[in-house]
C-alpha cells in the first residue's frame, strides 16, 4: 500500500482463520516466512472500466491486506494489470485506439477510483506487456519439462501432464476426453470448463495488433501465463495467499497453479481466497440489462465513495451481495449512525471524572470484539455490528455526553487502529 500503517493486534495469540478454497475448510493462517506475507491479487482486465462488482473483489483484498498489517505482518502484495489479452486487443480495434491508449486510460481511471474508495495499491503494478520475457522463460521451461508443446506457432499446456490439475476448483478429471482438444482463446464466456489443452503462447498471425520477437518466435503470451509471469517477476515462485473473484475458479486459478507447479514441482500457494459476485435486484450485472453500477451512480444518490466502500465490505466476502435500494439505504444509514456514535463520544471532551466500570469494560473490549470477528475469515459485518452495539452502550453509560478526556483519547486510538482496516469511520 502507498501509506503503510502497521498496528499490533491486541490479542496476538488469537489466530487468523481463513476459508481456503483449495482445502474447502477454514484454516489457521501461517505464512511461510515469519512476519511476512506474500499476497497475490488478480488485477483489473483493463479492456474496460471496473464496475462495483469488480471493486467489491478489490475491496475484500484491501481489507485482507490491511488486517494482516494490523496484525503486524509486512505484506508484499502483487496486483497485476492484464493489458494484452484478447478482449483488450479486440476492444482497442473496435474503438480505433492502440492497445496501449485503451489500457492506459482505464488503468488511470482504476487508480483514481481506488484512491477515492480507499483501496491501497502497490507503488508498482506490473503489466503483462512488461513481463513478456518472464512469460517466455516460463513457457520454455514447461516445454523443456514436457508439460507444454508447440502446435504450429502456438504453444499449449497439456493438463494431463500435471497430476494436480483442477484441484482448486475440484474438477473431476476422470471423464477427460481421450481425443486431444485445444482451446486457443485467452478467455471464454460463462462458468464452464474447457476439457482440453489451454494456450500459453499466441504465435503471430498476419494482421495481429500486438506481438513481440522472442526466442519462442513472434507472438504474445496468453492470459493463462501472464499472471504467473508477473508473480514470478515480483515475488518469486512461492506465495502465501492468492485472491480473486469466484469466477476465477473456472479455468484461471487452476491454470496459474498448473503453470508454476508444472515448473517447480512444489507448492506455489497454500491459501486460495475467492469473493462472491455482486448482483443487482437479484440479477447479474450486464450491459444488456442496463444494470451495471459505477461509482457515479452512487454519487447521484448522494452517497460518497467511502460510503460505497462500506456498502461493499459490510457483509462477508464469500456471500453473494444483492444490491437493492433497500440494502443501499440500510447500509448508508448504518455507517452514518456509527459515525454519529463516534462523534458523540469523542466530541467536546468532559472534565476528568471517574468512568463507570461498565463503560471501562466496554472500552477494553472494543479491540477484542473487532478482532474476534475479523479473525473468523474477515467477517466485516460481524465486526461492524459488534462495534455499533458496544458504542451505543458506551454512550448510554456516558449519559449521552462525550467521554472524559483520558477515556476519549483511548477510544480514539482503538477506533483509529480499527479504521486502518475498515477505512470508513474517520476516513470520510
Amino acid at each position: 500500500m502507498q501509506e503503510e500503517t502497521v498496528v499490533q493486534a491486541t490479542q496476538p495469540g488469537c489466530p487468523l482463520v481463513l476459508h481456503n478454497t483449495f482445502t474447502r475448510r477454514k484454516e489457521i493462517f501461517r505464512s511461510r516466512e515469519s512476519g511476512v506475507v506474500k499476497l497475490f491479487t488478480c488485477g483489473p482486465s483493463v479492456y474496460r472500466r471496473p464496475h462495483l462488482g469488480n471493486y467489491r473483489t478489490f475491496l475484500y483484498e484491501d481489507v485482507l491486506q490491511r488486517y494482516l498489517e494490523y496484525r503486524g505482518y509486512r505484506v508484499r502484495r502483487v496486483i497485476v494489470v492484464t493489458d494484452v489479452e484478447d478482449k483488450a486487443i479486440e476492444e482497442a480495434v473496435r474503438l480505433g485506439f492502440s492497445v496501449k491508449e485503451l489500457t492506459d486510460r482505464n488503468v488511470e481511471l482504476f487508480r483514481k477510483e481506488c484512491q477515492r474508495l480507499g483501496i491501497g495499491l502497490p507503488d508498482v503494478m506490473p503489466r503483462a506487456s512488461t513481463s513478456v520475457d518472464v512469460a517466455v522463460d516460463l513457457i520454455q521451461q514447461l516445454i523443456d519439462r514436457g508439460v507444454a508443446y508447440r502446435h504450429g506457432s502456438d504453444v499449449f499446456y497439456d493438463p494431463l501432464k500435471y497430476p494436480g490439475f483442477g484441484q482448486i476448483f475440484g474438477l473431476d478429471m476422470s471423464d477427460w476426453p481421450e481425443e486431444r482438444r485445444r482451446f486457443a482463446q485467452d478467455t471464454y464466456e460463462g462458468n464452464r470448463w474447457n476439457r482440453g489443452d489451454f494456450i500459453l503462447w499466441h504465435g503471430y498471425q498476419e494482421g495481429d495488433a500486438v506481438g513481440w520477437d522472442t526466442p519462442l518466435g513472434t507472438g504474445r503470451p496468453s492470459w493463462n501465463v501472464q499472471d504467473p509471469a508477473m508473480c514470478v517477476q515480483q515475488v518469486g515462485y512461492e506465495i502465501d495467499i492468492h485472491c480473486g473473484g469466484i469466477d476465477n475458479l473456472y479455468r484461471h486459478h487452476d491454470y496459474n497453479r498448473a503453470v508454476i507447479e508444472g515448473i517447480t514441482g512444489g507448492e506455489f500457494c497454500h491459501y486460495w481466497l475467492h469473493g462472491e459476485h455482486v448482483i443487482v435486484e437479484g440479477s447479474k450485472m450486464s450491459k444488456s440489462k442496463g444494470n451495471v453500477l459505477y461509482l457515479e451512480h452512487m454519487a447521484e444518490r448522494g452517497i460518497t465513495p467511502r460510503e460505497v466502500r462500506f456498502l461493499l465490505i459490510c457483509g462477508h466476502y464469500r456471500d453473494k451481495l444483492n444490491i437493492t435500494d433497500e440494502l443501499i439505504d440500510e447500509r448508508v444509514a448504518l455507517i452514518r449512525a456509527l459515525r454519529a456514535d463516534v462523534d458523540g463520544l469523542l466530541g467536546k471532551q468532559q472534565p476528568a471524572e471517574e468512568l463507570d466500570p461498565a463503560a471501562e469494560a466496554i472500552i477494553q473490549e472494543l479491540p477484542l470484539l473487532f478482532e474476534t470477528a475479523m479473525n473468523n475469515d474477515l467477517h466485516v459485518a460481524d465486526a461492524v455490528y459488534a462495534l455499533r452495539k458496544a458504542l451505543q452502550q458506551l454512550r448510554q453509560f456516558s449519559g449521552g455526553r462525550p467521554l472524559p478526556a483520558a477515556a476519549a483519547t483511548r477510544v480514539r486510538a482503538v477506533l483509529s487502529a480499527i479504521d486502518s482496516v475498515l477505512g470508513v469511520i474517520f476516513a470520510r
